[in-house]
């Protein structure tokens, strides 16, 4: 079987740089992970969240790829850190990775130079809700819900 050119080492590579980038740059994922809301071993279920999306983003072309399951799977995922955004961003994260996945595919990784070359400082307020309750964010009380500074 031959390998197209998009599928290169170094386009799987380019690939798999994007996602961590991408999840890296999530303030919800950022915040789950620094505040262990999945447990002690919540950095490791994020990279291992990063490659299930590596996993699903170089499968066959011939198997199709839904935005709806990359929605799915970052929601179940965020579920299973005990917390649940409502901020948008998983939608959002969902369609980057599938403009990531159709660039893999095209052999074209303009998104990813973008990520790049763009800094991390971009006005981004989110709401977490954790353990089913909503939490805001004051001086009195700064624990879940937070204005991040970062690029998603």
């Amino acid at each position: 079987m031959v390998v197209p050119a998009q599928r290169t080492a170094e386009a799987i590579n380019l690939l798999r740089e994007g996602i961590d980038m991408l999840l890296g740059r999530w303030s919800a994922l950022q915040m789950a992970i620094e505040n262990e809301w999945g447990g002690r071993d919540t950095r490791q279920k994020a990279q291992q969240l990063a490659v299930d999306i590596y996993h699903r983003l170089i499968r066959p072309a011939e198997t199709t790829l839904y935005v709806d399951d990359l929605d799915n799977l970052l929601d179940d995922f965020m579920v299973s850190l005990n917390t649940e955004v409502d901020d948008g961003s998983i939608e959002e994260i969902s369609d980057k990775l599938m403009i990531m996945h159709e660039e893999y595919l095209e052999g074209n990784f303009v998104s990813i130079e973008r990520l790049r070359q763009s800094t991390p400082a971009a006005n981004h307020r989110i709401q977490v809700v954790n353990g089913g309750e909503d939490s805001t964010s004051s001086s009195e009380d700064e624990s879940m819900e937070m204005a991040e500074e970062r690029d998603i």
